[in-house]
């Protein structure tokens, strides 16, 4: 309707048996405040959330109690025969709200519904599938899939084409080692309780804390993680002492962090280690926070290949935000400029605090050491780590 805001578009027809169709869509955009502001008075039959991964869960919250208020018996004789919300979007990765509600929280009267992608994978490479639904929609059928995963990552290619649950990243990954499907594992795996649990620590204002233990062929196994968000070190040490205390009793531990955690906050003398300490979490800095040193410390057990053949650092899905920052959400920032460029430091962002956390454990236990030694030999190819038959001999 003209310059109208939001956008609009208002049918009246009659239908073959006689019914009157009198509808109105309204069009809204969530980029802008003046469209949200008109969505708060809606009273809709229903709503169409497109690109569903693309909208903030707190303007979903608001639209699902928008429908279902129209018509009104009271003041209009009738009710809605159906009312509710529809949506589309690709596949999100697994940290994300959509995900949460479809595979974690599966609410009773939420229903979701997986479309075949175009591709799927055989024999760890991607193929056509030929299952797909709407094919004859597309002029050049699975050709069309198959041609557009030409010179794309892996990744999204599992998101964009395949319609599998992935993280994509738009930068370049300060860890570039890091291969979803070979260092994350599905495993079973208990903490062994005659040895120490590490923990990695990155201090700030969203402290992060990695559990590590080390296992068969000096393997280690990120299996956990405890993350805060906005909360200084003074309330996270004992929100993280609860956490131990519910989640593995009777276990030893060993921590490392961020040296500069040892300065002294500008409003209180106590350090994030003497908080951390004082809690009953054992706690000491690593030698140094050089980049290249905390970076390679991860990347060595990364690099290298045990006798089962899987690296000497693993990673289980349950550490959700680490892992999504080891596939890129950790990285450095594209600079927009007509030449492939980045920033020289990484962003600072959600993901940087659990993988930085787990650089410091893994530097604090030796593994940084080895890096140095190994970065100035020119080391560069896997290595095999430990002769042995079980990848868990706990």
């Amino acid at each position: 309707e003209g310059s109208k805001q939001p956008p609009s578009q208002k049918l009246n027809f009659k239908l073959e048996d006689g019914t009157t169709v009198d509808s109105e869509i309204v069009f809204i955009s969530f980029d802008r405040p003046d469209h949200v502001k008109k969505a708060r008075g809606l009273q809709p039959t229903i709503i169409w959330l497109n690109e569903a991964k693309e909208l903030d869960k707190s303007n979903v919250d608001m639209l699902d109690l928008r429908h279902w208020r129209y018509p009104a018996k009271k003041k209009e004789g009738v009710t809605s025969t159906w009312h509710g919300m529809l949506g589309d979007s690709n596949a999100p990765d697994t940290d994300h709200w959509l995900y949460k509600l479809a595979e974690e929280t599966k609410l009773d009267d939420w229903k979701f519904h997986k479309q075949p992608g175009g591709l799927k994978k055989v024999n760890d490479k991607w193929v056509a599938n030929y299952e797909a639904e709407n094919l004859e929609t597309l002029d050049g059928g699975v050709d069309y899939y198959t041609r557009g995963m030409q010179g794309k990552a892996d990744d999204w290619i599992r998101v964009n084409l395949a319609n599998e649950y992935g993280f994509v990243a738009d930068g370049k990954p300060v860890h570039p080692w890091y291969v979803d499907s070979v260092h994350c594992q599905d495993i079973e795996f208990t903490p062994d309780k005659e040895k120490h649990i590490t923990l990695g620590f990155d201090f700030g204002r969203t402290p992060a804390c990695i559990f590590l233990q080390q296992g068969s062929f000096s393997r280690w196994v990120a299996f956990d993680e405890f993350l805060s968000e906005d909360m200084g070190a003074i309330a996270f040490a004992p929100e993280l002492k609860r956490y131990i205390d519910h989640a593995y009793p009777d276990y030893k531990f060993k921590g490392w962090g961020d040296p500069s955690g040892d300065n002294k906050g500008q409003a209180s003398d106590d350090t994030p280690f003497k908080l951390l300490n004082a809690a009953g979490i054992p706690c000491q800095p690593t030698q140094s926070n050089a980049p290249k040193v905390r970076r390679a410390a991860l990347e060595v057990p990364m690099k290298e290949l045990c006798m089962d053949g899987k690296p000497r650092f693993l990673i289980l899905p349950k550490c959700k935000k680490t892992r999504n920052g080891l596939q890129g959400g950790f990285k450095y920032r594209r600079i927009k400029i007509s030449e492939e460029r980045y920033t020289d430091e990484p962003d600072k962002n959600e993901f940087s605090h659990p993988v930085e956390a787990l650089e410091y454990g893994l530097q604090g236990e030796g593994e940084g050491r080895t890096a140095l030694i190994r970065q100035n030999s020119n080391f560069s190819k896997p290595v095999v780590a430990q002769v042995g038959f079980n990848v868990f001999d706990n």
